[in-house]
C-alpha cells in the first residue's frame, strides 16, 4: 500500500527560499546497483532517497530547488517531472492513492537542473548554483543525509540564518574514532540552547587533531559570500574543492553559527547504514511496520537461538 497524499498547509514564509541538492557523485560504494542508476534513486522503501530530501526542503519552506547532477543522472530528472502515459493509466483504473504518489515529486516545489561538469568535489557542486541562487541565501541538502520528517533541523537552522545573518551548518556530536570521516568543527559556545558560533572548520581530521567531537553533517543555509570564497578556494583534500575549506574562511569573520542537532538521522551513503535506515523507515511506517515488526522479531528470535532462520520460510 502506498500512503496516501497529505497537503501541509503550515508551511512557514521564509527569507530563504533556494534550496541546492548536490546529486552529482559516482555512487561508487553501491556499485554495481548504480552502475546504470544514480545513487540518489535508490528506494528506501518505497520513494527514491532524494525524494526525501526535496519533501524536506519543501516542509521548510523552500519552493526553488536545484538539482545538480553529473551525466546518467536523468532519471533524476524524469522523477520530478510529471510522467503524463503512467499518469493516465492510473486514472483510467481509478487508482486515486497511486496516481497522488507518482504526481507528488513533480509539485514539490519548482525544481531545475544544472550539470557538474566535473567531478570536482561538493565546493565545486555548490558553486554550479551561483548563477541560479544569485545574490540570495540558499540551503544546500545533502542526498545521503536524511532527516526524520518528524525533526525541525533545517527549520531552525532557517530561523537562525534569520535572526543572526551570516551561515549556519549543522552539527552532530559523535564519537571521537569517527571524526575522521566528517568535516569537523572548532565552536564557541553562545547564550542560547542547541547554538554555537563556528571558529573554524577543518575536513576529515585525524582524531587526535581534531579540534572536537562534533562533526558537520550534510545541511548548510549559506550566504552568497560563500561562492566569492569558493572561486578563490584551491583544491584541497583529495584533490577537490572542499565547501568546509570555503567555510573556513568565512568562520574566521565570526559569520558561521551551528546548530547542535541530536534528533533522527539515517546515513544513506554507507551500504551497512542504507540497510538500517530501510528497516527504521519501514517499520515507522502504519501501512507497513506492525506486520513487518512482527517479521522481523521472528526473524531475529531465529538467529538468536542458532534456528537458522535465514535460510527458512517465514510467513509474510
Amino acid at each position: 500500500m502506498i500512503v496516501p497524499h497529505t497537503t501541509d498547509t503550515t508551511v512557514p514564509t521564509r527569507t530563504v527560499r533556494k534550496a541546492v541538492v548536490p546529486a552529482a557523485g559516482l555512487g561508487t560504494r553501491f556499485l554495481p546497483a548504480t552502475k546504470a542508476t544514480p545513487k540518489e534513486m535508490l528506494p528506501v522503501v518505497d520513494k527514491p532517497a532524494i525524494q526525501y530530501v526535496v519533501e524536506e526542503a519543501a516542509a521548510a519552506g523552500l519552493d526553488d530547488v536545484l538539482m545538480v547532477t553529473g551525466r546518467h543522472k536523468r532519471a533524476i530528472e524524469d522523477h520530478f517531472d510529471n510522467a503524463f502515459e503512467l499518469e493516465q493509466a492510473l486514472a483510467a483504473k481509478g487508482d486515486a492513492v497511486r496516481l497522488d504518489a507518482v504526481r507528488d515529486p513533480a509539485r514539490l516545489a519548482s525544481i531545475h537542473h544544472i550539470r557538474q561538469g566535473e567531478p570536482l568535489g561538493l565546493g565545486h557542486a555548490v558553486l554550479c548554483a551561483r548563477r541560479h541562487v544569485g545574490d540570495q541565501p540558499f540551503a544546500v541538502l545533502l542526498g545521503d543525509d536524511l532527516i526524520d520528517p518528524r525533526e525541525t533541523l533545517l527549520s531552525t537552522m532557517l530561523d537562525v540564518r534569520d535572526r543572526y545573518a551570516g551561515s549556519v551548518v549543522a552539527l552532530m556530536e559523535v564519537p571521537r574514532e569517527q571524526i575522521h570521516l566528517y568535516g569537523c568543527a572548532a565552536v564557541a559556545p553562545t547564550e542560547e540552547k542547541g547554538l554555537v558560533r563556528v571558529t573554524g572548520l577543518v575536513e576529515k581530521p585525524s582524531p587526535e587533531n581534531a579540534p572536537s567531537a562534533y562533526a558537520v553533517i550534510g545541511r548548510y543555509v549559506l550566504d552568497p559570500e560563500v561562492f566569492d570564497v569558493l572561486e578563490r578556494t584551491p583544491p584541497g583534500r583529495g584533490g577537490e574543492i572542499q565547501l568546509t575549506d570555503a567555510l573556513q574562511g568565512l568562520a574566521t569573520d565570526g559569520t558561521v553559527h551551528g546548530v547542535v542537532f541530536d534528533g533522527l538521522r539515517y546515513d544513506t551513503g554507507d551500504k551497512a547504514d542504507y540497510l538500517r535506515t530501510v528497516v527504521r523507515l519501514a517499520c515507522d511506517r502504519d501501512d507497513l511496520g506492525p506486520g513487518f515488526i512482527d517479521w522481523l522479531k521472528g526473524f531475529v528470535a531465529g538467529l538468536e537461538s542458532g534456528e537458522g532462520v535465514g535460510r527458512k520460510r517465514l510467513a509474510a
